[in-house]
């Protein structure tokens, strides 16, 4: 999870997502709107008898405010909450697993603030089963196939593997930039991302609020994407002003056309 808003427990019970799918939480930054709903989520784990570690990353400045709200509200968890400091500052892989890989972003925002890239690991190539059939090959060479391992047939030919599988699908990746001004130079840290998610809280008329607190318009975050690549974007934070966020939108498609409106309860396909 990324981020942890006031309400989220509710949102989550909305979309009918369980509970213990959540195995560590990333929080961008010490504003409210992001880590509000926290402590309210770990309360609720801990009533549906959660046994499985919790993993929080956030800045250090958390955790005296979190180890105060788990003794006073959450005694006697049957779960553990394991707080790992992170520097805002640095450009830095924070967390990796078999299947996916999370380096920070530095922004700039009011607060130290930074944003996560999350990477998946490159996956083995696919079996062409027909192939597999045709020359009777084991289902014990199955992995080793899909590692690259070339095949012998019992009258000594050798079968190369591309023969035997297709090329494995490429890795996919997802960059949440929080709340941030605009960086020029941001894009080099998400070049060539499958999906890039930035806050575009305010359109261009608004450019100087969005210098005043280190916010960025929609089409900077167009231009991020653009620059960096992506293949797709997601626009969020807009302001409460724009009671119709189709002029961020369209702020953004100028700039970068696969550009989409993050709305609660919407599902993208990275």
């Amino acid at each position: 999870m990324i981020d942890c808003g006031e309400g989220t427990q509710m949102q989550l019970r909305k979309m009918r997502l369980h509970f213990n799918k959540i195995s560590a939480v990333f929080i961008s930054h010490l504003h409210g709107d992001h880590c509000f709903g926290l402590i309210g989520m770990i309360s609720t784990f801990g009533m549906l008898g959660r046994t499985a570690p919790l993993h929080i990353y956030a800045t250090k400045e958390l955790r005296p405010m979190l180890c105060s709200q788990l003794e006073m509200f959450c005694n006697g968890l049957e779960f553990d909450v394991v707080f790992h400091p992170i520097d805002t500052t640095r450009n830095e892989v924070i967390y990796d697993d078999r299947s996916i890989s999370v380096t920070t972003i530095p922004l700039q925002h009011r607060v130290p603030c930074c944003g996560f890239l999350f990477t998946e690991k490159p996956t083995l190539r696919h079996i062409r089963r027909e192939m597999i059939d045709f020359y009777d090959i084991p289902v014990s060479q199955i992995n080793n196939i899909k590692n690259g391992m070339d095949w012998t047939a019992a009258d000594g030919t050798v079968v190369e593997n591309e023969r035997l599988t297709l090329p494995p699908d490429a890795p996919r990746s997802y960059a949440y930039c929080s709340d941030t001004k605009y960086i020029p130079e941001l894009w080099k840290m998400v070049k060539g991302v499958s999906t890039l998610y930035h806050e575009s809280t305010y359109a261009a008329d608004m450019i100087d609020k969005a210098r005043l607190y280190h916010h960025s318009t929609a089409g900077e975050a167009a231009t991020v994407a653009r620059d960096a690549g992506a293949r797709c974007l997601i626009l969020g934070h807009f302001s409460a002003r724009y009671d119709n966020e189709k002029i961020l939108l369209d702020e953004a498609t100028k700039v970068f056309s696969n550009s989409f409106l993050a709305n609660e309860m919407a599902i993208f396909d990275i």
